[in-house]
């Protein structure tokens, strides 16, 4: 049996409430990417730290690591669209480990956005992994059935 790691980002809590449900039907092992230093509570100001560090293609410090990540083979990623892509922690999170034969399952959670262009970003970022189609969630409102068939395949 494949052994799956459910790494995500989020800020609101909607990515979060996906991992956790994802956890629920795979029982793979939940991980928070949680940057050192965390990001304003009020939107405009998370915004624009966000764009800033986009513009300065930044990677925040990330405040833990996965321990034996070698031993996954499957990583569903989540992560909310910050501006047209993944957070700067994502990015970081990806450049700290080897995903070189790993299958990457990515969902986004996003206002209106859809993924934007996170899928081209993640495989860029893990040439050396199978990169799936980006699962697409608007807000909260994530329909369970849909979400059960796409954690199935």
């Amino acid at each position: 049996m494949s052994k799956t790691l459910i790494a995500f980002f989020s800020h609101s809590g909607n990515t979060r409430l996906i991992a956790e449900r994802i956890e629920e039907i795979t029982g793979g092992d939940l991980f928070e990417i949680t940057s050192v230093n965390p990001y304003p509570r009020d939107y405009r100001a998370s915004v624009e730290q966000s764009k800033r560090e986009l513009a300065e293609q930044a990677r925040p410090e990330i405040s833990h690591k996965v321990e034996d990540f070698s031993s996954y083979e499957n990583i569903v990623l989540g992560y909310p669209n910050w501006c047209g892509t993944m957070p700067m922690p994502v990015w970081t999170f990806l450049e700290q480990y080897d995903f070189s034969g790993k299958r990457i399952f990515p969902y986004c959670s996003h206002g209106s956005g859809g993924p934007g262009r996170s899928q081209f970003d993640l495989e860029e970022l893990c040439p050396d992994a199978k990169v799936e189609k980006c699962f697409s969630v608007y807000g909260r409102s994530f329909n369970d059935t849909f979400l059960r068939e796409w954690v199935q395949k």
